[in-house]
């Protein structure tokens, strides 16, 4: 099995900053792909940032320039600042991994979520 787990979430004011952390720890063999996304209230669940595995990033339009996401030196591990928040911003927010375990006679992928921190961003 494998678990992500994400720290970092809290209460802010409008043009703070914060930043969330995500750790993946089991039977990983390899991960493909880390990320970020949210959910507010009442609201879809939305793509924050994909890191993607050739080492670039996709950002949501409402973040681009904001946020930043980056994988740690520990590949298991990836980060999301954000900054210049705004309450628009309030949500919770998940990190995903796209994750390889090796069952002694292949590897194989599976996709796994964090269950998330929530972030508060007062007006």
């Amino acid at each position: 099995q494998v678990q992500l787990v994400e720290s970092g979430g809290g209460l802010v004011q409008a043009g703070g900053s914060l930043r969330l952390s995500c750790a993946a720890s089991g039977s990983i063999f390899s991960i493909n792909v880390m990320g970020w996304s949210r959910q507010a209230p009442g609201k879809q669940r939305e793509l924050v940032a994909h890191n993607n595995s050739g080492g670039s990033t996709n950002y949501a339009d409402s973040v681009q320039g904001r946020f930043t996401s980056s994988r740690g030196n520990a590949t298991n591990t990836v980060y999301l600042q954000m900054s210049s928040l705004k309450p628009e911003d309030t949500a919770v927010y998940y990190c995903y991994a796209d994750v390889g375990s090796y069952n002694g006679d292949h590897v194989r992928m599976k996709d796994y979520w964090g269950q998330g921190t929530q972030v508060t961003v007062s007006s």
